[in-house]
């Protein structure tokens, strides 16, 4: 046979550990004017330089590799090469943020990972990633996991992005599109 359940009302006891940390967070991390859209950075039209913070070897920096050259292929790629996964992953994404401020190498960074369980993603839900993120004076776009998944540096981060490669998709224009607006200038109004 079959059966259904109605429930009427449900209290904290039914809810995860993670999801209420990240809950508590989140509130204080708003309160604190970490979400303010005034102190949002606008991503740059043109980047020279774009820095990646990911796991060097995942398919999220191939995606935006892959991505930014076919795209946009003058601008130069900086990976930093951060753990994205486990407990050390806070302190290193946090760690290449706050490195490539100090380099000033690049003008744009993107911050994350592909897919992963809710614990895999946790570092991205940390205050550690979310002040370095704050405090950045490069424009930061996130990027972790898939559309669905929200991390609390998506709040934070001057641009959010669904996934790596639609990380990669903002960070840099399309040179062919480009190319076809200067060529669609009528340059004979500008003669003499």
């Amino acid at each position: 046979g079959t059966y259904s359940i109605n429930i009427t009302e449900m209290d904290e006891k039914g809810m995860g550990s993670l999801y209420l940390a990240y809950e508590k967070l989140k509130k204080e991390l708003h309160e604190a004017g970490y979400f303010d859209p005034s102190h949002k950075k606008r991503i740059p039209s043109f980047p020279k330089a774009i820095g990646v913070i990911t796991s060097p070897t995942g398919a999220a920096v191939r995606d935006c590799i892959n991505t930014i050259k076919r795209r946009f292929p003058l601008a130069k790629i900086y990976v930093y090469p951060a753990l994205v996964q486990g407990e050390d992953a806070k302190n290193s994404v946090a760690k290449y943020i706050e490195l490539a401020n100090k380099q000033g190498l690049v003008d744009v960074l993107i911050v994350g990972r592909g897919g992963g369980s809710i614990e895999d993603l946790w570092p991205f839900n940390e205050e550690i990633t979310a002040r370095a993120i704050y405090n950045s004076k490069i424009p930061i776009i996130s990027a972790v996991g898939h559309e669905t998944d929200t991390m609390l540096i998506d709040y934070v981060a001057d641009k959010r992005a669904p996934t790596p490669t639609g990380a990669a998709e903002f960070a840099v224009p399309v040179k062919s599109e480009l190319s076809a607006q200067i060529h669609s200038f009528d340059l004979t109004k500008y003669e003499n």
